[in-house]
């Protein structure tokens, strides 16, 4: 599923310039589950944000994601994570992604492709909110 969400963020959003490694974790939230598999995308993109999530959306809607339970199963979930430095609160779009900092796997697969990236509302580094981050759950290469 990473793969097919990667084309399809190609093809649909932008250029993908940079990628994690790809990451198996435990589930977050609802832990009565199988684990995740995660990795982050630099991407250039001419898509406002907003326009970014409605073709984000669509391709989790292409890859089969139904909404049916809050942190549950699921076929796919993307997120954006940052845009450039802007912060934006609206209806459906928080970005930066307001509990990154809390999620040891989305900071890991950040910390591969952008170490030194400044969290516009907290001024740290991804580096910083990596060692900081309370989240105790194992995250690990997926080979």
């Amino acid at each position: 599923m990473l793969n097919a969400a990667r084309r399809c963020i190609y093809a649909q959003c932008g250029e993908v310039r940079n990628q994690s490694l790809q990451y198996e974790t435990e589930p977050w939230g609802v832990h009565e589950q199988n684990h995740f598999l995660n990795q982050a995308l630099e991407l250039h993109t001419v898509y406002s944000p907003q326009q970014l999530i409605k073709n984000i959306l669509k391709i989790e809607i292409e890859l089969g994601r139904k909404r049916q339970k809050k942190y549950g199963p699921r076929t796919i979930d993307i997120d954006i994570l940052f845009y450039n430095d802007d912060i934006i609160h609206e209806p459906g779009l928080d970005i930066p992604h307001p509990q990154l900092h809390l999620r040891r796997f989305a900071l890991q697969c950040m910390h591969d492709i952008a170490p030194h990236l400044l969290h516009p509302k907290f001024n740290k580094t991804i580096a910083e909110l990596l060692t900081e981050c309370p989240d105790p759950l194992e995250v690990k290469i997926w080979k």
